[in-house]
């Protein structure tokens, strides 16, 4: 689930062909916020979800859908599609889920406190508390799917589906599980985070009259991040498993690490010592060298100080070889969907492996020159990368890091 709406194949089409899902903020009055512009999800509702072998019907006592937060619905959705893909039924044994949110049900909080407070709670559900907090997202899920193993959610901040994405493969490794559904959903774009994240000035303000411009990560002239959502879900098991199961393979996750710089709970570390080591852990863990290396999907937000740090540490990680790794963020697309960011770039680098083509960093008319990598800038690239490597770095000075691997079924 994506600012392209439903699906896949509607994610990638857009991700690769360059295209912004930036558009002016429609769904509630922004005219008086310094930022205007925002990524949405389109409107969606579970007449297009997909349904999954042996699923039964509808029966008494499993939760309402109609009292989804906006991330369980788009969790929900993604999910299944995932679930489907990969072949797998309603209620498969020894199966789990192990998500990652920034926000959880924040959309329900904020309207049930606005009533509270507007109109004396008259219309405050007796659901809101169980609706709203984080830790339910993956609930719904698993009674989505019938699934009745691990049911966990990371919050984690914008690095919150790469940790969850890191915990299934050990928790895969250690045979806890046969398969979990993984990922990250969020659904921010809302009235007062678009509100604070003006007051912080972390998005941008400069761009309201051209939102398909705003989001443009390593530019001279970005200004800030764009605000995104959705959900990127994925079915992880052993490859053997999947093998056996002549499951398609989109991509294997070889290394997962994490550090934290102990900084600041919004900036980075200028430093960047923590980022490079988290870097460089993860290739470790996956047994690959530098070199190997033939794709970065950067975090890339579009913020000055953020994108000047990670193109230096990105340097000091691979030393001369940074120069001649092409590299990408999907935010320059997307926006930034919070604790989904990380699932999302997952998503779309597995893609890039599995169909040999390397998506752009669109907006990059005017390289700044503390960035001066290769971001495939504007136009995406046949490629047949081996390995890639995939960023993420959050507040709280938290940094993570997963290596994937090219499939070759």
């Amino acid at each position: 689930m994506s600012a392209f709406g439903a699906g896949r194949e509607a994610f990638w089409s857009a991700v690769k062909s360059g295209r912004s899902g930036t558009r002016a903020i429609t769904d509630f009055d922004a005219s008086t916020y310094p930022c205007q512009v925002a990524a949405p999800v389109p409107s969606v509702d579970l007449a297009s979800a997909i349904a999954l072998q042996g699923e039964p019907g509808p029966k008494e006592g499993r939760a309402d859908p109609k009292r989804y937060s906006r991330a369980a619905l788009f969790g929900v959705l993604a999910a299944r599609e995932a679930w489907h893909d990969a072949g797998l039924s309603f209620a498969e044994p020894k199966a789990g889920v192990i998500i990652g949110s920034g926000g959880g049900g924040i959309d329900v909080g904020e309207r049930q406190y606005r009533d509270f407070f507007q109109n004396n709670g008259q219309h405050v559900t007796p659901y809101a508390i169980a609706v709203g907090i984080c830790g339910m997202v993956s609930s719904e899920i698993s009674i989505a799917l019938g699934l009745r193993g691990i049911s966990h959610v990371l919050s984690t901040g914008c690095t919150s589906s790469t940790d969850a994405l890191g915990y299934a493969m050990m928790l895969l490794r250690q045979r806890e599980c046969d398969v979990l559904l993984s990922g990250g959903t969020d659904g921010c774009v809302l009235p007062g985070m678009i509100f604070g994240f003006s007051r912080m000035r972390a998005v941008s303000t400069h761009f309201n009259d051209r939102p398909a411009e705003a989001s443009r990560p390593f530019d001279r002239h970005r200004d800030g991040f764009v605000l995104g959502e959705g959900a990127w879900m994925m079915a992880l098991e052993l490859e053997e498993r999947a093998r056996a199961r002549g499951a398609a393979i989109y991509a294997t996750i070889e290394g997962y690490a994490s550090t934290c710089d102990a900084y600041h709970r919004v900036q980075m570390d200028p430093e960047g010592e923590q980022i490079v080591r988290c870097m460089q852990e993860a290739l470790a863990k996956a047994g690959r060298a530098p070199d190997e290396i033939g794709y970065i999907n950067y975090h890339g937000t579009s913020t000055q100080l953020n994108d000047a740090i990670e193109s230096r540490c990105t340097r000091t990680a691979f030393g001369a070889l940074a120069e001649s790794i092409p590299g990408s963020s999907t935010k320059s697309m997307i926006g930034h969907p919070q604790g989904a960011s990380g699932a999302a770039g997952v998503v779309a680098t597995a893609l890039a492996l599995s169909r040999g083509f390397l998506p752009p960093t669109i907006n990059l008319t005017h390289p700044d020159p503390q960035c001066d990598l290769d971001f495939i800038p504007n136009l995406g690239r046949a490629a047949s990368p081996q390995a890639a490597l995939c960023n993420c770095l959050g507040f709280g000075s938290k940094n993570s890091a997963l290596v994937l691997g090219k499939s070759d079924g």
